[in-house]
This record gives structure tokens, C-alpha cells and sequence, in this order.
């Protein structure tokens, strides 16, 4: 039992470094970003849906909600804070009717978060709360990271993967991977099922990558105007 502890914590340290890496992964996509002045052809979709994963599974690592999850609240309320950056220059390089679609999924998810917050806190008592913010941070963990499917189209369509992160893709295969190890010792499914799917997504979007990499122009240059968010494909 002190073994599966120990083992428990040391994969959670190790997930924490991942789930780290996981979302600082993008910062080479938002550095070119940067320098061209333009968010081209890359999406927001995978940052919108990362900021509310990560605020939910920060409450949900809460004491008043899971007992002996704290490392699962420290490492998302990092990832909040730092998608919170790359959505803040998403918005600074996109035109007026691009910010707005953005501030609406942000306003939106908001609004969502705060009645799971009043919901848990004044309705559910003892495992009910674990159980509902679970479930809702499990749904969201799969948006997440089946969020680039978007972008996996588009690299299907293209036979390109310039505008699609390796990193990112690496990232969540690992951290899939490790968090999946974390929560099958003390068996938790609303971890498990999730990061088993981020698992298989990230692998997905690794053999994408491999495939169509030979294939990829990347001299290639984009025209801004044409760049869409993911609502208007």
C-alpha cells in the first residue's frame, strides 16, 4: 500500500513536469505569432478549450471537492494562467470579428464555470460534488484534447502539418499517458477515461504529423486574410 503511495506521488510530480511542458508546448506557435504580426492560419480552439479543462480540474483537486488531489489543482491552475497568456496574444493579432468570437467563448465559459461552482457548493454534499465536477472535467478533458481536430482535418486536406504543433501533439500524448498511469493505482475514472482518450489523440496527431511531413511546404507563405476560427469551416 506505502508503495502504490509512493509510486502514485511520484507519478504525479512526473505529470506535473509534463502537464508543465504540455502547456508551454504552444509557446513556438505564439512566437511566430508574434513575429509575423498575424495569427495566420492557426486556431484558438485547443486554448479556449484548455482554459476551462483547466479551471475545472483545479476545483475539482480542491479538498472540498476530491480529497488528495492537490497536485492536480497546482498544475491546472499553472495551465490556466498560461493559456490565459496565449489566448491574451491570440486576441492582440486577430481582427475585430475574430476578438469577438473569442471573448464570447470566454464569457460563455465563465458564466458555465461559476454555476458549477454554486451548484457543487450549495446542492452537493460528501461524494455527490466529486462525482459531478468529475464528470463535467472529464467530458471537457476530451474536448480538450480532441480539440485539434479541426486542425487534423485541415492537415488531411492539405497533406500539410505546418499549422499543426508538433509539440503540442507530443505533449499530450505523454501527458495522457502519465496522468492515465497516476489515477489507475488508485483507481480514479474521471482521470482515467480522459487521459486514456488524450493518450490516443495525441498518438493520432503524431502519426498525422509523420505521414504528411515529407509532404509539407513550409516556405510556404500564408494570407492572413484568410485565416478562420474554427466556427466559420
Amino acid at each position: 500500500m506505502a508503495d502504490t503511495e509512493l509510486t502514485r506521488t511520484v507519478l504525479g510530480v512526473i505529470g506535473n513536469i509534463i502537464s508543465f511542458c504540455m502547456f508551454l508546448s504552444p509557446a513556438p506557435t505564439f512566437a511566430k505569432i508574434w513575429k509575423a504580426k498575424s495569427v495566420q492560419h492557426f486556431k484558438p480552439d485547443p486554448y479556449l478549450a484548455t482554459i476551462l479543462n483547466c479551471a475545472l480540474w483545479v476545483f475539482y483537486g480542491l479538498p472540498i471537492v476530491k480529497e488528495d488531489s492537490i497536485l492536480v489543482s497546482t498544475i491546472n491552475g499553472v495551465g490556466f494562467a498560461i493559456e490565459v497568456i496565449f489566448i491574451a496574444i491570440f486576441v492582440i493579432y486577430s481582427d475585430w470579428p475574430k476578438r469577438r468570437k473569442i471573448f464570447m467563448f470566454l464569457v460563455i465559459e465563465a458564466i458555465f464555470f461559476a454555476i458549477v461552482v454554486i451548484i457543487t457548493v450549495a446542492a452537493l454534499h460528501g461524494n455527490q460534488r466529486s462525482l459531478f465536477v468529475g464528470v463535467l472535467s472529464l467530458i471537457f478533458n476530451i474536448m480538450m484534447y480532441f480539440s485539434p481536430l479541426t486542425i487534423m482535418r485541415r492537415v488531411i486536406q492539405t497533406k500539410s502539418v505546418k499549422y499543426m504543433p508538433f509539440y503540442l501533439s507530443l505533449a499530450n500524448f505523454a501527458n495522457g499517458g502519465i496522468w492515465f498511469s497516476y489515477a489507475f493505482l488508485k483507481f480514479d475514472p474521471w482521470l482515467v477515461i480522459p487521459n486514456g482518450c488524450g493518450a490516443v489523440a495525441g498518438l493520432t496527431q503524431l502519426i498525422l504529423y509523420a505521414t504528411y511531413y515529407r509532404s509539407t511546404n513550409w516556405d510556404e507563405e500564408e494570407n492572413p486574410k484568410e485565416v478562420q476560427l474554427s466556427s466559420e469551416a
